[in-house]
């Protein structure tokens, strides 16, 4: 999950300047994590420990209150309630707190059921749900050895995104969304058009859109993809988390043999 978590907090510290240069620091004293990888974390704690999405999103946002980024005015109001429906939401959140699902099942039909069951606690809106099938599909075919033409094909027949627009050609236009049916195609083509994990992180960034989630994506799908982050952005994205996301981190990549 580091390659969500460093796309997260990376893509933080940009999120209000909409940057269209892959020229920039990638590591600055705002860069964070923020509510995205609290919730990704709090979906890997249900897969290991069971008890519910609901419950887990719940509890890890008060465990987190105030957090960079901060929780949506309508998952905060989801959170708080008693009896907690899903408001029909297609924001992002749903394809970033997913990634995990993508490495605890060993099929693909299993991971599609499970990002659905993730996404409709909150995104029963059919774009919250798919957005969040589309990105663990993508993570998934990648950490399983499937090319990135093989990624593109499969996300574009099930879910009709349009991934044939070249990242060149999708960067210059592309402008800010924290639409899911936005983000998700995007962040693919940033991971598409990249040659490495910090290429894919750039490319990510210099779309100029919701840049924690949409390169939190990119990132996730990059290191399924690449499998190789330097050591410094491992180290410096470890640093940044308290001793229980470590342990959490350490004993999901133990039970699920990431």
């Amino acid at each position: 999950m580091l390659g969500a978590i460093i796309g997260d907090a990376i893509g933080s510290a940009y999120e209000s300047e909409r940057l269209k240069t892959k020229d920039f620091e990638l590591i600055t004293p705002e860069s964070i994590w923020t509510d995205d990888t609290v919730l990704t974390l709090a979906t890997a704690d249900c897969l290991l420990y069971g008890g519910g999405y609901a419950e887990a999103y719940k509890r890890w946002s008060r465990w987190y209150p105030g957090v960079k980024g901060s929780y949506g005015m309508s998952f905060q109001e989801w959170a708080k309630a008693k009896v907690s429906r899903p408001y029909y939401s297609c924001s992002n959140i749903s394809a970033i707190r997913v990634i995990p699902v993508a490495y605890a099942f060993d099929t693909l039909k299993d991971v599609l059921e499970e990002a659905k069951c993730s996404a409709e606690v909150t995104h029963n809106h059919p774009e919250g749900i798919k957005g969040a099938q589309a990105t663990a599909a993508a993570v998934f075919l990648a950490r399983t050895g499937a090319s990135k033409e093989a990624i593109s094909e499969f996300v574009s027949n099930i879910f009709g995104y349009d991934l044939k627009t070249p990242f060149a050609d999708l960067q210059p236009v592309y402008r800010y969304s924290e639409l899911i049916q936005d983000t998700v195609p995007a962040a693919i083509t940033a991971f598409l058009g990249s040659t490495d994990f910090e290429d894919a992180i750039r490319n990510a960034v210099s779309l100029g859109g919701d840049a924690d989630t949409l390169t939190a994506i990119t990132g996730a799908i990059a290191e399924a993809y690449y499998k190789d982050i330097s050591q410094i952005l491992k180290d410096w994205s470890w640093d940044l988390l308290d001793e229980s996301q470590q342990d959490l981190i350490n004993e999901f990549k133990t039970e699920f043999a990431v």
